[in-house]
């Protein structure tokens, strides 16, 4: 079964990107700060970011079960119209209830 999921590296990959993005937006946004205020070097703004490794199981398996009942609501649309090849548009169609149920 593990093979069926996604890789935990990937996915740690990813969320590393993100985090590395949002907090240069952030700081970027923000008013540059006086000296005084600044605090230790372990302050929140300046720690990285992590996860440990049942959060990214977690997020891995999450992940692969959003993806297969995508797959199998849109090629239930494209059966309904008669297509055995799932395109875009079906995506787009079932993407709004989707976000909603997960």
């Amino acid at each position: 079964m593990e093979d069926n999921t996604f890789d935990p590296e990937l996915i740690r990959t990813i969320f590393r990107l993100v985090w590395e993005r949002r907090g240069a937006e952030r700081e970027k946004n923000q008013f540059s700060e006086t000296e005084a205020e600044v605090g230790p070097s372990t302050s929140k703004r300046s720690r990285l970011t992590s996860a440990n490794a049942n959060a990214l199981k977690l997020s891995c398996e999450l992940l692969r079960v959003f993806v297969t009942e995508a797959i199998q609501r849109a090629a239930t649309m494209a059966e309904a119209e008669g297509n055995h090849i799932i395109e875009a548009s079906h995506l787009e169609r079932i993407l709004p209830q989707l976000l909603l149920d997960f």
